[in-house]
C-alpha cells in the first residue's frame, strides 16, 4: 500500500538565479564589510591613491567640480531619491490599485535606509580629510548613502517598470537613466572626497543586496503569474 506525502510546490525556475544572485550580493558585500571593518592596509592603500588622485583632479577642474556638486546635492540627492520613490508608490495606489506594492516598495527603501544608517554607526569609518577640501559631509563614511540610495531607488524602480511589462523605448530611457544615476552619484562622491571609492562600492553592493532581497519577498508573497501589477 503507497503512502502519499504532501510535497512543497518546486520553486518557479526564474527563482533561482535569482537567490543566487541574492546569495552572491549577500557575500561580497560581507567581505567588503570585513575588510573594510579590520582596516585591512592594502585595501586601504587601494582607496588612499584613488582618492588623492581624483581630489587632485577636482580641485584643478572647479567647473566640473561644481557640476558634481550640483548632481550630487540636488539631482541624485537620497532625499530627491525618497521623493522619486513616494511619487512611484501614489502612483501605484492611484493608478493601478496596488497598495500592496505601494507599501513594499516604500517600506524597502525606508529598511536600506536603516541599513545603511546601522553599518555607517557600527563601522565608524572616518571620512577623507584634505587641507584644501572641494566639498563637506557629514557622519561616518560606509558606505556610501548616496550610492546606496540611488541603487535601492532605481534597482525597485526598474523592476516595476520591466513586471508591468512597459514598451521598449521607455525601458531602454529608463535603464540608461538608472545606470548613469547609480554609476554618476558613486563617482561624484569620490571626486568631490567626502568618500572612500570602497565607501560607494559598499553602497553599490548593499544596495544591490537589498534590491534582489526585496524582489524576492515580493515574488514568494505576493506573486502576480500575469507579470501585471497586482494590489
Amino acid at each position: 500500500m503507497r503512502t502519499s506525502h504532501a510535497e512543497s510546490p518546486p520553486s518557479p525556475p526564474e527563482s533561482r538565479p535569482a537567490t543566487l544572485a541574492t546569495g552572491v550580493l549577500a557575500l561580497c558585500s560581507a567581505l567588503l564589510l570585513a575588510l573594510v571593518a579590520a582596516k585591512w592596509r592594502p585595501l586601504l592603500d587601494v582607496d588612499e591613491g584613488i582618492a588623492r588622485t581624483t581630489h587632485r583632479w577636482a580641485v584643478a577642474d572647479p567647473g566640473l567640480t561644481q557640476t558634481a556638486r550640483i548632481l550630487t546635492d540636488w539631482v541624485w540627492d537620497p532625499w530627491t531619491m525618497r521623493v522619486l520613490c513616494a511619487a512611484a508608490a501614489v502612483l501605484l495606489v492611484r493608478r493601478y490599485a496596488a497598495l500592496w506594492t505601494a507599501l513594499w516598495l516604500v517600506l524597502t527603501v525606508a529598511a536600506g535606509t536603516a541599513v545603511q544608517q546601522g553599518l555607517k554607526a557600527a563601522v565608524d569609518r572616518p571620512r577623507p580629510v584634505w587641507p584644501d577640501p572641494v566639498d563637506s559631509a557629514h557622519y561616518a563614511a560606509f558606505p556610501s548613502g548616496h550610492a546606496m540610495t540611488a541603487t535601492v531607488v532605481c534597482g525597485l524602480l526598474l523592476w516595476l517598470l520591466h513586471r508591468h511589462g512597459v514598451g521598449r523605448a521607455l525601458w531602454r530611457t529608463a535603464l540608461a537613466v538608472a545606470v548613469v544615476s547609480v554609476a554618476g552619484v558613486g563617482l561624484t562622491r569620490v571626486w568631490l572626497g567626502v568618500h572612500w571609492p570602497t565607501d560607494v562600492l559598499g553602497g553599490w553592493l548593499l544596495g544591490a543586496l537589498v534590491v534582489a532581497a526585496a524582489i524576492g519577498i515580493h515574488r514568494r508573497l505576493h506573486p502576480s503569474p500575469d507579470g501585471t501589477l497586482s494590489v
